[in-house]
């Protein structure tokens, strides 16, 4: 499932830079994910790079927006390879 940044965000920055997809931007008062760009970094790393940046653990799996690890692929290889 893709990511989502919670309320607890400090709002400091190295999620965004160490993201892959480029799925984080600011936002107001906290960063936000992108589901549609945010692959947990499938297809890049084996852990999701946000949430190993976070010093407030501020990034969780996003309940509503569930996937597979299957379909992270599949939408990693979409975002690499668009038509």
């Amino acid at each position: 499932m893709a990511l989502r940044i919670t309320d607890v965000c400090a709002n400091c920055g190295p999620c965004e830079e160490v993201c892959p997809n480029h799925a984080i931007q600011p936002g107001e008062g906290q960063y936000v994910i992108d589901p549609a760009l945010c692959t947990e970094c499938v297809g890049h790393f084996d852990e999701p790079q946000c949430v190993d940046a976070c010093p407030v653990d501020a990034a969780e799996p996003d309940p509503e927006h569930a996937e597979s690890r299957e379909e992270l692929q599949a939408k990693f290889e979409r975002l690499q390879n668009p038509a």
